[in-house]
């Protein structure tokens, strides 16, 4: 149960979100039994974002939750990926990408909680 929020500060075309989408449900699997299948992708163009006061070139806050643990390898295997994934499709360098990750206990589909 993996949700991935992507904060840019730039416009994003519809072709680069579909791309984003793609990329981002390939990535996911880095982290064990995690799959495109149960991914959420929410990306938000447009964000007002500035790294150390300088909102002028492309930046990137990118927030990945998900239901139970994973590994520190696997952390860094996916921050990798995904700040590669910006580079390519948005042109956003991995020095202005930000991830920060979250562990949930409780995660809730379908009207009831895992």
């Amino acid at each position: 149960m993996p949700y991935l929020r992507a904060r840019v500060n730039r416009t994003v075309s519809k072709d680069e979100t579909a791309q984003l989408r793609r990329k981002f449900g390939e990535a996911i699997s880095l982290l064990p039994g995690k799959t495109e299948r149960w991914l959420m992708v929410d990306i938000d163009g447009s964000a007002s974002l500035s790294l150390a006061g300088d909102g002028s070139r492309p930046l990137a806050m990118l927030e990945v939750e998900l239901y139970g643990k994973s590994t520190p390898d696997a952390y860094d295997a996916l921050t990798a990926r995904l700040t590669e994934i910006l580079d390519e499709v948005l042109g956003v360098s991995p020095d202005g990408v930000y991830v920060k990750y979250a562990e949930v206990d409780y995660w809730g589909f379908a009207g009831s909680n895992f």
